[in-house]
């Protein structure tokens, strides 16, 4: 059954982007790498992606904000992530939390910003247990944020191993779940900005929340 045929042509014919904001300054991080394979499957579903490289802003603290030269940067950073629908969080998991330059990236955002928009979540830990206490408090702060957080999430664990040397994750079932994770942020953007507001409803609610 086609898209069009299932939720009718507001649908299908609805545009939506999917920015990733990555947690790490390090251009070559398993985080990063995991980030861009999820935006692969929100591509998939027709949504035009971004990723957000933190490291290229000269992001200010919290509270020095409105000092200049950081003012023009905070703005240039908001007005880039505000434009989205839906949004993928990368973090590692450092000191049983997500990383300092995530949250306060996520602080400088304008207030606004993701409330009713759509979140995936992926946390990266190098340890065998992986990264569950960055996904939780992420949900925290996805709560406080007003954002929809969809329901499959990813944890990685052993970070040095996960990827291989093309960019794809070792582990099939883990690039399973980035690529569902970009789908579904892709796909609940599109049924909520096309007004199909009880259909986001019945899917978000019958969909199990599948730890990573």
């Amino acid at each position: 059954m086609s898209d069009s045929s299932r939720y009718g042509e507001a649908y299908d014919s609805a545009v939506v982007t999917v920015v990733g904001l990555v947690g790490s300054l390090r251009a070559t991080s398993t985080t990063r790498k995991a980030v861009r394979y999820a935006l692969r499957g929100a591509e998939d579903s027709r949504a035009q992606v971004r990723l957000l490289d933190l490291g290229t802003y000269d992001l200010p603290l919290l509270g020095r904000e409105r000092d200049e030269p950081g003012r023009s940067e905070v703005e240039r950073f908001q007005a880039e992530l505000g434009s989205a629908d839906g949004y993928l969080f990368g973090s590692p998991e450092l000191h049983g939390s997500f990383s300092g330059v995530l949250k306060n990236a996520i602080d400088l955002a304008d207030r606004e910003t993701f409330s009713g928009k759509m979140l995936g979540l992926i946390g990266v830990a190098g340890g065998r247990l992986g990264a569950g206490e960055t996904l939780s408090h992420l949900r925290a702060v996805a709560r406080s944020l007003r954002a929809w957080v969809v329901p499959t999430e990813v944890s990685i664990a052993e970070a040095d191993r996960a990827f291989g040397a093309d960019g794809a994750p070792i582990d099939h079932a883990i690039g399973e779940r980035l690529v569902l994770v970009g789908r579904q942020v892709a796909h609940f953007a599109r049924l909520h900005k096309c007004g199909k507001h009880l259909e986001f409803l019945k899917e978000m609610e019958g969909a199990a929340v599948e730890p990573g």
